[in-house]
C-alpha cells in the first residue's frame, strides 16, 4: 500500500490545503493529513483538535484520505506509520527552496522518505492561512478561500460574531 502524508499547520485548512489534499489521494492509496504543531510554540488561533475537526469535515468526501497529529520529527512519523512518501504544495519559486531543504533533511533521516512536490493551482497561487486569518480578522469575506462547511466556524472565531448575509 502506496501512503502519503501531507503534513502542515492547517490554521485553518484552505482551498488551497484541499486541492493539494484531493490530488495527493489520487495518486496514494492512503493519505494521511498530519496537523503537525510544536507544543513549545502555541500561536495558533485554532487548536490542533479544532484543525483536524476542520480537515475531517472538508475531506469526508476522500475515502482513503485519514486526519492525525503529531508533535514530533515528521521522518518518525513517517517511519511510525510506514508512509513512504511527504507530499507539499507549492505556491511559488519561493516556496521551493525551504521545501527543498526539508526534503534533503527528511531523506537524511529517513532514507524512505520521499517527497512529492504538486503546484498549486493558479487561483491558489496567494492563498495561505495567514491570508484567511487577516481577511476574516477584518470582517473581510473569506467564502473563496475556505471550504463551506468550515466558512463559518472560521469567520465567528475570528471575528467574534456571526456573518451578516
Amino acid at each position: 500500500m502506496r501512503i502519503a502524508v501531507c503534513p502542515g499547520s492547517f490554521d485553518p485548512v484552505t482551498l488551497g490545503h484541499l486541492d493539494i489534499i484531493e490530488r495527493a489521494s489520487n495518486l496514494f492509496d492512503k493519505v494521511i493529513v498530519l496537523v503537525s504543531f510544536n507544543p513549545a510554540k502555541n500561536k495558533a488561533v485554532f487548536s490542533v483538535n479544532e484543525r483536524m475537526e476542520m480537515i475531517q469535515k472538508v475531506t469526508s468526501h476522500l475515502e482513503n484520505t485519514v486526519v492525525d497529529c503529531y508533535s514530533g520529527l515528521l521522518a518518525d512519523y513517517l517511519k511510525m506509520t510506514g508512509a513512504s512518501a511527504i507530499v507539499k504544495g507549492l505556491r511559488a519559486v519561493s516556496d521551493f527552496e525551504y521545501e527543498f531543504q526539508m526534503a534533503l533533511a527528511n531523506k537524511k533521516l529517513y532514507s524512505g522518505a520521499e517527497t512529492v512536490f504538486l503546484t498549486t493551482r493558479g487561483e491558489n497561487m496567494y492563498l495561505s492561512s495567514s491570508l484567511v486569518k487577516e481577511l476574516a480578522s477584518f470582517g473581510g469575506e473569506i467564502a473563496d478561500f475556505v471550504s463551506p462547511e468550515i466558512h463559518d466556524f472560521i469567520y465567528e472565531r475570528l471575528t467574534g460574531k456571526k456573518e451578516q448575509n
